[in-house]
């Protein structure tokens, strides 16, 4: 009976110091309030599931309630009125030496152009319409022809107009050269990186770890690896190498097993310099998620998060609603 007792009083404690070692009321919120990363900036909307992994989206948009463009110079603007702390854009090589702001691998779906946009140069890119191939009635239609002629930036363009604003720059490549160019790019144009950080796949990642390690990165491996170690080790409160200098992106229907969720856990990641941020709900059928694209979605999060929340419709969700024209 004594041993029982002992061994029931040895575990109660230890559950008491695990608790309290996560407990998220003990910490001290890192900000007053979450902030917002708008994905592509303000943009035309459509259902992801519904959506192949190549299918043209552009084809399947919602009925359009405005004229914004993603990755445009006006979409940024847009998303930063409306609240946005960060916004995301998508960067590809040209011909001349130059990086262009475009989501898709190739033109053939958005624009009236065709092929690789990295196999065009950027006085191509600027003859060509961004908004040319968007429809939402199978091609009866298409309200955005025309409005996005000479739309597509450059980074330094994007830059230019933002001076000050954070941006999420996605390589949307593995190509480790990419890196390389990118790095050549933004010290010859003297891009302020401390307004950056660069999200891409392993091999880009690693090798801008070696030529810039100043310059914040993440890559979906990367979280992976950090989610999987903080798991391991977060009820400690030690925090993984992998998880330093970084994001770490949580599904809102998962991130509530997070040790120390959500102010641990941020004050945590906070202390090794990694952000703490938020998506939707993972899909484990289909392995996807898509952003926090609601008022419902946005409320439903622990009121006591601040850190970031990603969304494509910042318009909606955004500290500054805005409502757009019909």
């Amino acid at each position: 009976m004594r041993k029982r007792y002992i061994a029931l009083t040895m575990l109660g404690v230890a559950t008491s110091a695990l608790y309290l070692n996560n407990a998220s009321w003990l910490a001290v919120p890192q900000r007053d309030a979450p902030y917002f990363i708008a994905h592509r900036g303000v943009h035309q909307t459509f259902d992801p599931s519904g959506a192949g992994r190549d299918d043209c989206t552009a084809e399947l948009i919602d009925p359009p309630r405005h004229t914004f463009i993603e990755n445009t110079l006006p979409s940024i603007e847009a998303a930063f009125a409306a609240g946005a702390a960060r916004v995301e854009i998508d960067i590809h090589p040209t011909t001349d030496g130059e990086f262009a702001v475009f989501h898709d691998w190739t033109l053939d779906c958005r624009t009236q152009g065709s092929g690789p946009v990295r196999a065009q140069s950027m006085d191509m890119l600027r003859t060509l319409d961004a908004g040319y191939g968007y429809t939402a009635d199978g091609g009866e239609t298409f309200p955005l022809r025309g409005l996005g002629i000479g739309a597509i930036p450059t980074l330094a363009e994007v830059f230019d107009a933002f001076p000050a604003r954070d941006f999420l720059i996605n390589i949307k490549s593995n190509d480790p050269h990419e890196a390389e160019a990118l790095v050549s790019y933004i010290e010859a144009r003297a891009l302020p990186v401390t307004h950056m950080i660069i999200l891409s796949a392993p091999r880009p990642d690693a090798r801008l770890a070696a030529l810039r390690p100043d310059i914040r990165r993440m890559s979906r491996a990367a979280i992976r690896r950090c989610a999987r170690d903080y798991l391991v080790w977060g009820w400690s409160g030690h925090v993984p190498q992998s998880c330093h200098d970084t994001v770490v992106v949580l599904p809102a229907n998962y991130a509530g097993f997070a040790w120390g969720w959500p102010t641990r856990l941020e004050t945590r990641m906070a202390a090794v310099g990694t952000d703490v941020w938020v998506m939707g709900d993972l899909d484990r059928t289909r392995m996807n998620s898509t952003g926090i694209d609601t008022v419902t979605a946005r409320d439903a999060l622990d009121a006591r998060f601040r850190g970031g929340i990603s969304t494509n419709r910042i318009e909606q969700v955004g500290p500054t609603p805005w409502q757009p024209e019909n």
